[in-house]
């Protein structure tokens, strides 16, 4: 039994709990706190017809509702406020409640101050996932008992109490995750940090600190993994109060303890001890060969290097990372959804061995699209925009020095059937096709999964 999860369940009695919306993982919780006996309330805008079955959920549970325009009123007066990632942490209300004294926190805050194993995270703005799911992969491989959560995976906190010291805890982060944390993990990765996120967070800086959080209450027991490629990321090394090894694919840090580096073989290694052939990995894309040593870092001392070399070998990704859809007419489509931002869409490109055909496009970041032009007219050959980006992402390819030069065809698309059929009529056997949109997807979809999986019941019904 965990002690401290059970003492901290037990507290919640008679206490007075705000709940800022209700998705998966507060779904959840809101049952757990409510059978616990806390008095809940449920703020979020929508009425509540909006929730469909779960309105009945509510009404059993007794929930108080603070719902509509002034659904933040309901953050008043309580004893406890838990913030969704989703909600910007310096909306003025919550400012507000927080200055009254009002405990703010979230579902991966109390599970980090509850958790009573070893917990990895990982935070970046490109390669979180799959590193997390490596790290994942190797720790189970060699027999350990692993948690998934955070950002992906399932939430943690409602499973807390069983959790056992020998367990691990596998976590991705993201900035609206990290930006309020007080705690760190016992194994930190940052994988790189580029312009993203700047439609929620006020500047640049903000988005930098927020990923700052991941090193900053790290202890001297603990270590951190940073990529060393990336200025900011490397930088982060100041931050670092524990053990600190870097990764890169690029530069010979091979004289440096622990850290991950390519020998001139092309043998993936961490110290002195070679891994794998990078010609024998799984995962497709050189971009993966710098989250494979990120994971090989960080579960370094605890894992086998067989088991490494295994996993490596086997892995072949996680779902909207360049995954293969089909092969039609000898035309191969892949979908990067995930590729919501242009250093993902740039890494998706250097993954093929030809120019390709990509879809791009979507809803407005507020990140510059300028660095996306040379990568596009190196490596594309048809580029087909759509959604509120579209035209961004024309505007820096057509006024690049080399558009003329290059041939690139650039066509336009209102909706994802429409991009999809004007791929399908433009390609011939031999061509590649990938849903790369260097954007978000809430113009037109909830989040880049429900936008990678239309993408491929399109192609499929092709």
């Amino acid at each position: 039994m965990n002690t401290k999860a059970s003492e901290f369940f037990d507290n919640l009695k008679g206490k007075k709990v705000a709940f800022i919306g209700a998705g998966v993982s507060h779904k959840k919780l809101i049952e757990i706190f409510s059978e616990k006996g806390a008095q809940v309330t449920l703020c979020d805008k929508k009425q509540l017809e909006g929730f469909g079955e779960y309105a009945d959920t509510l009404k059993r549970l007794g929930v108080n509702l603070s719902l509509g325009d002034n659904y933040l009123e309901g953050l008043k007066n309580q004893d406890m406020i838990m913030r969704t990632p989703g909600f910007e942490y310096y909306t003025q209300e919550l400012q507000d409640r927080i200055a009254e004294g009002i405990q703010v926190t979230s579902e991966m805050e109390l599970f980090f101050a509850l958790c009573p194993c070893k917990i990895y995270a990982v935070t970046g703005s490109d390669g979180k996932t799959t590193t997390t799911t490596l790290i994942s992969e190797m720790l189970k491989e060699a027999g350990r008992t692993v948690h998934l959560g955070g950002n992906i995976g399932k939430a943690l906190l409602p499973i807390v109490e069983t959790v056992q010291p020998d367990d691990v805890a596998v976590v991705e982060l993201s900035s609206f995750q990290l930006i309020s944390m007080r705690q760190s993990p016992d194994v930190a990765v940052v994988t790189n940090v580029t312009p993203n996120h700047l439609d929620h967070h006020k500047d640049m800086q903000e988005y930098i600190d927020a990923k700052r959080n991941i090193l900053l209450y790290q202890n001297r027991n603990c270590k951190a993994v940073l990529g060393y490629e990336n200025e900011v990321s490397r930088n982060m090394e100041d931050d670092v109060k524990g053990k600190c090894v870097f990764f890169t694919r690029l530069t010979d840090i091979s004289a440096w303890p622990d850290c991950g580096y390519i020998d001139g073989d092309g043998m993936l290694c961490v110290g002195d001890e070679k891994i794998i052939h990078q010609d024998d990995v799984g995962l497709r894309g050189k971009h993966n060969l710098e989250n494979l040593l990120a994971a090989f870092c960080a579960v370094n001392g605890e894992v086998p290097f067989g088991v490494m070399t295994k996993v490596a070998k086997e892995f072949r990704g996680v779902e909207h990372r360049i995954e293969p859809v089909r092969t039609l007419n000898g035309v191969q489509w892949f979908n990067d959804s995930i590729a919501s931002s242009p250093t993902r869409t740039i890494a998706g490109l250097k993954s093929f061995p030809q120019k390709i055909c990509i879809i791009a496009g979507g809803y407005d970041k507020k990140i510059p699209y300028e660095p996306l032009a040379q990568p596009v007219i190196d490596n594309v050959k048809l580029l087909v925009v759509m959604g509120q980006t579209g035209p961004l992402i024309e505007q820096v390819v057509v006024n690049h020095p080399d558009y003329v030069k290059s041939g690139i065809k650039i066509l336009h698309a209102d909706s994802m059937e429409q991009a999809v059929q004007l791929m399908y009529e433009n390609t011939q056997p031999g061509d590649i096709v990938s849903l790369s949109p260097a954007s978000a997807s809430f113009d037109l979809y909830p989040n880049f999964e429900v936008r990678g999986r239309h993408y491929k019941e399109l192609v499929n019904k092709l």
